[in-house]
Protein backbone atom coordinates (compact mmCIF):
# COMPACT_ATOMS: atom_id res chain seq x y z
CA UNK A 1 0.00 0.00 0.00
CA UNK A 2 1.45 3.42 -0.76
CA UNK A 3 0.30 6.90 -0.34
CA UNK A 4 1.09 8.81 -4.00
CA UNK A 5 3.43 10.75 -2.00
CA UNK A 6 6.95 10.79 -3.96
CA UNK A 7 9.84 10.23 -1.63
CA UNK A 8 12.42 10.31 -4.58
CA UNK A 9 13.18 10.61 -8.93
CA UNK A 10 15.05 7.55 -9.72
CA UNK A 11 16.10 6.46 -13.08
CA UNK A 12 15.96 3.41 -14.99
CA UNK A 13 19.81 1.78 -15.35
CA UNK A 14 19.37 -1.25 -17.20
CA UNK A 15 16.40 -3.15 -19.03
CA UNK A 16 17.25 -6.78 -19.32
CA UNK A 17 14.87 -9.68 -20.99
CA UNK A 18 14.03 -12.30 -18.50
CA UNK A 19 12.18 -15.60 -19.20
CA UNK A 20 10.61 -17.91 -16.65
CA UNK A 21 8.72 -20.85 -17.28
CA UNK A 22 8.32 -19.67 -21.28
CA UNK A 23 7.17 -16.51 -19.70
CA UNK A 24 9.00 -13.32 -21.10
CA UNK A 25 8.81 -10.14 -18.44
CA UNK A 26 11.55 -7.66 -18.25
CA UNK A 27 14.18 -7.20 -15.10
CA UNK A 28 14.91 -3.76 -14.32
CA UNK A 29 18.18 -2.18 -12.25
CA UNK A 30 16.81 1.05 -11.06
CA UNK A 31 18.92 3.97 -9.27
CA UNK A 32 16.96 5.44 -6.12
CA UNK A 33 18.83 8.37 -6.49
CA UNK A 34 19.14 9.84 -2.68
CA UNK A 35 16.55 7.78 -1.27
CA UNK A 36 17.09 5.77 2.07
CA UNK A 37 17.70 1.71 1.15
CA UNK A 38 18.77 1.01 4.51
CA UNK A 39 15.32 -0.08 5.32
CA UNK A 40 14.51 -1.67 1.97
CA UNK A 41 14.78 -5.79 1.56
CA UNK A 42 14.83 -8.90 -0.80
CA UNK A 43 10.79 -8.77 -1.31
CA UNK A 44 9.53 -5.37 -0.62
CA UNK A 45 7.36 -3.46 -2.00
CA UNK A 46 8.39 -0.21 -4.19
CA UNK A 47 5.63 2.20 -6.61
CA UNK A 48 7.88 2.54 -9.71
CA UNK A 49 5.74 5.15 -11.69
CA UNK A 50 2.61 4.29 -9.97
CA UNK A 51 3.27 0.23 -10.66
CA UNK A 52 3.94 -1.53 -7.29
CA UNK A 53 7.27 -3.98 -7.95
CA UNK A 54 9.15 -6.61 -5.52
CA UNK A 55 12.57 -6.31 -4.89
CA UNK A 56 14.47 -9.37 -5.99
CA UNK A 57 18.28 -7.91 -5.32
CA UNK A 58 19.78 -4.79 -4.18
CA UNK A 59 22.97 -4.73 -6.08
CA UNK A 60 25.01 -2.03 -5.25
CA UNK A 61 23.85 1.21 -5.40
CA UNK A 62 20.35 0.22 -7.80
CA UNK A 63 18.03 -2.25 -7.02
CA UNK A 64 16.54 -4.72 -9.21
CA UNK A 65 12.74 -5.49 -10.01
CA UNK A 66 10.93 -8.10 -12.30
CA UNK A 67 8.23 -6.91 -14.55
CA UNK A 68 5.85 -9.62 -15.67
CA UNK A 69 4.17 -9.13 -19.20
CA UNK A 70 0.99 -8.99 -17.93
CA UNK A 71 2.23 -5.54 -16.01
CA UNK A 72 4.26 -4.36 -18.96
CA UNK A 73 1.24 -4.80 -21.37
CA UNK A 74 -0.91 -2.01 -18.79
CA UNK A 75 1.40 0.31 -17.56
CA UNK A 76 3.75 2.71 -19.27
CA UNK A 77 7.00 3.98 -18.78
CA UNK A 78 8.86 0.74 -17.60
CA UNK A 79 10.83 -0.54 -20.56
CA UNK A 80 13.37 2.25 -21.20
CA UNK A 81 16.86 2.91 -20.66
CA UNK A 82 17.47 6.41 -18.78
CA UNK A 83 13.79 6.81 -18.09
CA UNK A 84 13.14 9.20 -14.71
CA UNK A 85 10.73 7.56 -12.57
CA UNK A 86 8.79 8.34 -9.56
CA UNK A 87 9.43 5.90 -6.78
CA UNK A 88 7.75 5.57 -3.43
CA UNK A 89 8.64 2.92 -0.66
CA UNK A 90 5.27 0.99 0.50
CA UNK A 91 3.65 2.68 3.53
CA UNK A 92 4.06 1.50 6.87
CA UNK A 93 0.97 1.26 9.47
CA UNK A 94 2.26 4.08 11.75
CA UNK A 95 2.76 6.85 8.80
CA UNK A 96 1.38 9.53 7.79
CA UNK A 97 -1.40 9.22 4.78
CA UNK A 98 -0.50 12.67 2.89
CA UNK A 99 -1.96 11.56 -0.27
CA UNK A 100 -4.92 9.17 -0.54
CA UNK A 101 -4.70 4.79 -0.42
CA UNK A 102 -2.99 4.02 -3.17
CA UNK A 103 -2.46 0.60 -4.17
CA UNK A 104 -0.13 0.67 -7.02
CA UNK A 105 -2.30 -1.49 -9.60
CA UNK A 106 -2.41 0.82 -12.64
CA UNK A 107 -6.29 0.47 -13.84
CA UNK A 108 -5.20 2.26 -17.36
CA UNK A 109 -2.97 4.51 -19.16
CA UNK A 110 -4.20 8.01 -19.91
CA UNK A 111 -2.84 10.51 -22.76
CA UNK A 112 -1.83 13.89 -20.98
CA UNK A 113 -3.94 16.39 -23.76
CA UNK A 114 -2.86 19.51 -21.86
CA UNK A 115 0.18 20.79 -20.32
CA UNK A 116 0.80 24.29 -19.90
CA UNK A 117 1.46 27.38 -17.13
CA UNK A 118 -1.74 28.67 -16.12
CA UNK A 119 -1.91 32.33 -15.20
CA UNK A 120 -4.72 32.37 -12.35
CA UNK A 121 -3.10 30.35 -10.24
CA UNK A 122 0.13 31.76 -9.93
CA UNK A 123 3.13 29.42 -10.75
CA UNK A 124 0.88 26.41 -11.24
CA UNK A 125 0.53 24.79 -14.40
CA UNK A 126 -2.04 22.72 -15.56
CA UNK A 127 -2.56 19.60 -16.42
CA UNK A 128 -5.28 18.05 -18.38
CA UNK A 129 -5.65 13.66 -19.28
CA UNK A 130 -7.91 11.87 -21.62
CA UNK A 131 -8.99 8.98 -19.76
CA UNK A 132 -10.48 5.99 -21.09
CA UNK A 133 -14.15 5.40 -21.05
CA UNK A 134 -14.30 2.99 -18.41
CA UNK A 135 -12.77 4.42 -15.69
CA UNK A 136 -14.40 7.81 -15.90
CA UNK A 137 -17.43 6.54 -13.46
CA UNK A 138 -14.11 6.52 -10.94
CA UNK A 139 -13.40 9.98 -11.34
CA UNK A 140 -15.20 12.94 -9.46
CA UNK A 141 -14.13 16.66 -9.13
CA UNK A 142 -12.40 17.20 -5.74
CA UNK A 143 -11.64 13.56 -5.84
CA UNK A 144 -8.18 12.12 -5.88
CA UNK A 145 -6.66 10.34 -8.46
CA UNK A 146 -2.43 8.82 -9.02
CA UNK A 147 -0.60 10.15 -12.24
CA UNK A 148 2.78 8.12 -12.73
CA UNK A 149 2.39 7.32 -8.66
CA UNK A 150 1.12 10.63 -7.60
CA UNK A 151 -1.49 11.44 -5.85
CA UNK A 152 -3.94 14.07 -7.36
CA UNK A 153 -6.90 16.13 -7.12
CA UNK A 154 -9.22 16.29 -9.83
CA UNK A 155 -10.51 19.71 -10.38
CA UNK A 156 -12.32 19.20 -13.48
CA UNK A 157 -14.49 16.81 -15.94
CA UNK A 158 -14.91 17.40 -19.23
CA UNK A 159 -16.48 14.51 -21.93
CA UNK A 160 -13.39 12.34 -21.32
CA UNK A 161 -10.61 14.61 -19.72
CA UNK A 162 -9.65 15.06 -16.69
CA UNK A 163 -7.50 18.21 -15.06
CA UNK A 164 -5.53 19.17 -11.63
CA UNK A 165 -3.11 21.96 -11.20
CA UNK A 166 0.26 20.63 -10.68
CA UNK A 167 2.02 23.30 -7.56
CA UNK A 168 5.49 23.87 -7.83
CA UNK A 169 7.04 21.51 -5.08
CA UNK A 170 5.34 18.10 -6.33
CA UNK A 171 6.78 19.60 -10.35
CA UNK A 172 10.32 19.90 -8.63
CA UNK A 173 9.75 16.75 -6.83
CA UNK A 174 8.67 14.34 -9.77
CA UNK A 175 8.66 13.37 -12.70
CA UNK A 176 5.54 15.09 -13.90
CA UNK A 177 7.35 18.23 -15.56
CA UNK A 178 8.83 16.38 -17.79
CA UNK A 179 5.27 15.58 -19.16
CA UNK A 180 3.90 17.01 -22.38
CA UNK A 181 0.89 16.79 -24.66
CA UNK A 182 1.43 13.53 -26.36
CA UNK A 183 2.71 11.70 -23.29
CA UNK A 184 1.28 8.27 -21.95
CA UNK A 185 0.80 8.33 -18.09
CA UNK A 186 -0.11 5.10 -15.71
CA UNK A 187 -3.57 5.76 -13.90
CA UNK A 188 -4.67 4.78 -10.83
CA UNK A 189 -8.37 5.76 -9.37
CA UNK A 190 -9.54 5.94 -6.03
CA UNK A 191 -9.85 2.31 -4.87
CA UNK A 192 -12.53 3.76 -2.61
CA UNK A 193 -14.88 3.99 -5.95
CA UNK A 194 -14.21 0.91 -7.07
CA UNK A 195 -15.62 -0.58 -3.44
CA UNK A 196 -18.64 2.32 -3.44
CA UNK A 197 -19.61 0.60 -6.54
CA UNK A 198 -19.48 -3.05 -6.06
CA UNK A 199 -21.30 -2.37 -2.78
CA UNK A 200 -24.02 -1.11 -4.47
CA UNK A 201 -23.42 -3.89 -7.20
CA UNK A 202 -24.25 -6.62 -4.40
CA UNK A 203 -26.35 -4.56 -2.65
CA UNK A 204 -28.59 -4.70 -6.19
CA UNK A 205 -28.34 -8.42 -6.53
CA UNK A 206 -29.64 -9.13 -3.44
CA UNK A 207 -32.69 -7.03 -3.57
CA UNK A 208 -33.49 -8.90 -6.67
CA UNK A 209 -32.36 -12.19 -5.26
CA UNK A 210 -34.92 -11.40 -1.99
CA UNK A 211 -37.53 -10.89 -4.76
CA UNK A 212 -37.38 -13.87 -5.86
CA UNK A 213 -37.38 -15.81 -2.63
Amino acid sequence: MFTGIIQETGKIIRVNTTEHSEVRGMSLDISPESMDMSDVSIGDSIAVNGVCLTVTALPGALFTVDVSPETLSCTCGLNNVDQPVNLEKAMRLSDRLGGHLVSGHVDAIGNVTRFESSDNVGNNYLMTVRSPKHLLRYITCKGSITVNGVSLTVNQIVNDEFSVNLIPHTLSHTTLNTLKPGTQVNLEVDMLARYVESLLVHSGNRENENQYR
